[in-house]
């Protein structure tokens, strides 16, 4: 008889107790949301976002533990080419993505690929573009018909404003042409934290002002003041102001129901990255929208660099590293 109950006290122990494998399996289901996927998409012919998404996403991974993904224009041998318009890889990844970030310019991407990045938008995941994303896309009549709302209404919606015009760049990365300041009222903002007034190599894009307002819910943080302008030469000052947004927040409803934080620079030279402040702007801007502004120190996201960073300098044609593959993030 003690020999019956000690088995059958052992038999409910086992059954009591979950097993090793269960056990493992739900923390690491627990544990899947600290570690945000955050998908980059690049593809754009003159600001190097080959060069300076990678970099970012190397500092997510060390200071979120992040998985990322990097998706490149690429040409038929599989090297990185931001000239071939038609193409940017890996957009199949935004399908279970948490953060998807966007530095794309002018692209005419086939219909299917186009739809994964809309998809993203419309699911009510944040939203995190870099300067020429307000002009994402270039579709052309009559051949694009379908797809030409991504021209203009679809970056002013999401993003909160679509490409308009700039005060001019005056020979490629030669001088700084933006001096940046905190917005009136923005201080105590989380994504400010650790950013200085810093004057960025990006010429200025006119966002707000004259004929043009930010769309939505857009709260300016910073603000960036030209240094030199084409506007100002020509008397044009009135439509397009030496002083506008360089950096907000919004918000975005997509056809989900389901409400995104969208974080937006127009700046992003690759020479801008140089600078610790707009560094540390990128990254918090990353921690706000995946919602982990709590994370963010006193003085700002850790910024240094994980590896080298020398970009090539900004400029159209052949200006980009030749024979680069990507390193498989």
């Amino acid at each position: 008889m003690p020999y019956l109950l000690s088995l059958l006290f052992l038999l409910l122990l086992c059954a009591c107790g979950p097993a090793p494998d269960a056990t493992n399996e739900m923390n690491d289901r627990n544990e899947a949301p600290d570690r945000p996927k955050i998908v980059f998409v690049t593809g754009d012919e003159e600001y190097r976002s080959e060069e300076s998404m990678p970099m970012l996403a190397k500092m997510l991974e060390r200071n979120l533990g992040a998985e990322t993904v990097v998706g490149y224009s690429l040409d038929s041998t599989g090297t990185i080419d931001p000239n071939n318009v038609y193409h940017i890889s890996r957009l199949d990844e935004l399908a279970d993505a948490d953060l998807m970030v966007v530095f794309a310019r002018y692209r005419q991407l086939p219909a299917d690929q186009a739809q994964l990045i809309t998809d993203y938008a419309e699911s009510g995941r944040p939203i995190v573009g870099f300067r020429t994303a307000t002009h994402t896309f270039k579709y052309v009549e009559p051949r694009d018909s379908a797809l030409m709302p991504l021209n203009d209404a679809w970056p002013a919606k999401v993003f909160g404003q679509q490409w308009i015009t700039h005060h001019g760049h005056f020979d490629d990365g030669s001088g700084k042409l933006t001096s940046v300041n905190l917005a009136e009222g923005q201080t105590d903002h989380p994504i400010l934290r650790g950013v200085e007034p810093f004057e960025a190599y990006s010429w200025l894009y006119h966002v707000d002002g004259g004929d043009w307002k930010l769309s939505g819910d857009s709260a300016p943080l910073l603000v960036g003041h030209s240094l030199r302008s084409n506007h100002e030469e020509k008397g044009q000052l009135d439509k397009f102001p030496l002083d506008n947004p360089v950096a907000w927040t919004k918000t975005y409803t997509g056809s989900s129901g389901k409400t995104a934080r969208v974080f937006f620079t127009t700046l992003g030279h690759p020479f801008d990255f140089r600078e610790e402040s707009m560094r540390k702007l990128a990254l918090n801007g990353i921690y706000w929208a995946l919602g982990r502004e709590g994370e963010i120190p006193e003085g700002g996201a850790e910024a240094d660099f994980v590896d080298e960073y020398a970009p090539n300098n900004s400029g159209f044609g052949e200006k980009f590293k030749k024979g680069v593959r990507p390193d498989g993030r």
